[in-house]
């Protein structure tokens, strides 16, 4: 019986490295308070909620392309966007967090989308496909069959198999970049009272947007383009909170009593 190739395991590792070593950085840069993860895990937690909630509501509505892609668009915004700021403005306004989180803040929330959700969770699935279909058992059989029906990619050459893991890796590294675009933007926001920050990072949920396009655009132009706009993200964001920045700077130069 075949087994899964053991490569798809890479695709979780490296990711889960990814995100935990970008909190590492800026612990080791910010010495940030531990409970920002708390407060990401809040806003992540209950967005993917209220999205799969929505999802779940029952309709016979036929949406094309565009349609679909707004859909997924809006859900983003509104809900992982839209609830980074409100908690990251609770957090602050109760003086629960201070500057040397905004980064770890956006960080946190491409933790738990990336490392969590999409890193560990699939890892341990992956690492129970292969125990199971290593031994000679009905189970094995049962699964190889659910698998090879509806994951055949799983069994693909190594060849094939390494250039999913790498657009998979690509994809997620372009997640993280992004939901620390937005999550840093949204904090700034609520520490500096400016709303213009967080309408800046609004848009930039609507990366979704073209999700339903990735058939027709092809894997490999797809995940360019969505990494390049959430590069482009990441620079908007480092552009728009100059003030910020310098508002700490300037705190750090200034002599203590």
């Amino acid at each position: 019986m075949q087994n899964i190739d053991p490569v798809f395991i890479l695709q979780p590792v490296t990711v889960i490295i990814i995100a935990s070593a970008l909190l590492v950085y800026w612990y080791s840069k910010r010495r940030f308070n531990p409970m920002v993860l708390a407060y990401s895990l809040v806003a992540y937690a209950v967005a993917i909620a209220l999205k799969y909630a929505v999802q779940s509501i029952p309709t016979n509505i036929v949406l094309n392309n565009v349609e679909l892609g707004v859909y997924y668009g809006l859900q983003t915004a509104i809900f992982e966007v839209g609830l980074a700021y409100l908690v990251a403005w609770y957090a602050v306004s109760h003086d629960k967090l201070e500057r040397k989180d905004a980064e770890a803040y956006g960080a946190g929330l491409a933790f738990w989308e990336n490392a969590v959700l999409l890193g560990l969770i699939p890892l341990i699935s992956l690492v129970a496909y292969y125990s199971i279909l290593s031994s000679n058992t009905p189970l094995a059989q049962t699964l190889y069959d659910q698998l090879n029906k509806n994951a055949p990619g799983y069994f693909a050459p190594v060849s094939q198999a390494l250039g999913t893991v790498a657009y998979g890796i690509l994809e997620r590294i372009s997640s993280i970049l992004i939901h620390s675009a937005w999550g840093y933007l949204c904090f700034a926001a609520a520490y500096l009272r400016k709303k213009r920050l967080f309408l800046i990072a609004l848009p930039m949920g609507f990366l979704d947007f073209l999700v339903p396009f990735e058939p027709n655009l092809g894997l490999p132009l797809f995940e360019a383009t969505v990494f390049a706009l959430a590069v482009l993200s990441v620079l908007v964001a480092w552009y728009a909170t100059k003030q910020f920045r310098k508002t700490t700077e300037n705190k750090t130069a200034t002599p203590q009593s």
